[in-house]
């Protein structure tokens, strides 16, 4: 499937635009409408398969699509030879004390290790730390004090301020409110885990080239989207067995 032109004035379908309605605003010449955090079927609580994404990326018109599978990033590596979008490689990585994201990553970062220690090793392979579902007691969010030491730190590089799954808006913006305290990049995404979440959140952000300009952009972007998390709706589908990464 050959590419689309990244930030090309795509239109999103109608039945896209009916379950999101903002897709169908006007994007500014030269920016990007980037989801900084969804789910495929290697996540192991998501049955999206390859298929029903390259459909949703195509139906939606998203320009950038970060994979952020819970601690795994082959679906991320092989999708993103198939999408009609950019792909970044991330990890939504569990600790003891909540979950870190990684985006631009190179290889797979194990579960289980102290926070600081899973900030470092992104941060060894050149890339960003983004602290998704801040605050959220009813997700799997970093507990408050370890994100204030990470902080501290100079250990964390972003932090959602938009998540489609998070239905308290209150939670979101005490997310915003925290990055813009600590000077930190403030994202948006869908945590799609369902192909038909993808354009229920992210930010629309210059383009950019590598980690660094990725941070730039990320600081003068627009949080876009609304609360999303509708049940999956049945279809038959084939989902093949996942080898465990190690």
């Amino acid at each position: 499937m050959a590419p689309v032109a990244y930030g090309a004035a795509v239109q999103p379908t109608a039945e896209a635009v009916a379950r999101h309605p903002h897709l169908q605003d006007p994007q500014a010449d030269g920016w990007l409408r980037v989801d900084l955090h969804s789910h495929t079927m290697h996540s192991g609580d998501s049955t999206t398969t390859p298929e029903e994404i390259e459909e949703a990326v195509l139906a939606c018109g998203i320009d950038v699509l970060c994979i952020t599978d819970h601690n795994a990033t082959r679906g991320a590596m092989e999708l993103g030879l198939r999408l009609a979008c950019r792909v970044i490689v991330g990890e939504e990585v569990k600790t003891h004390a909540g979950e870190i994201i990684g985006l631009f990553l190179n290889e797979r970062i194990p579960a289980g290790l102290q926070p600081a220690e899973v900030c470092e090793r992104i941060r060894e392979q050149g890339g960003i730390v983004y602290i998704p579902h801040p605050f959220d007691p009813l997700r799997n969010a970093l507990r408050e004090s370890i994100l204030v030491e990470l902080v501290a730190r100079g250990l964390v590089d972003a932090i959602e301020g938009r998540n489609a799954k998070t239905s308290l808006e209150h939670l979101n913006r005490k997310g915003v409110d925290f990055g813009r305290e600590h000077g930190l990049g403030i994202g948006a995404g869908s945590d799609a885990h369902v192909a038909e979440a993808l354009g229920a959140a992210y930010v629309e952000m210059p383009d950019f080239d590598g980690p660094q300009q990725f941070l730039e952009s990320l600081r003068v972007g627009r949080l876009v989207g609304h609360h999303f998390d509708a049940p999956r709706r049945w279809r038959p589908r084939i989902i093949p067995s996942i080898p465990t990464e190690i």
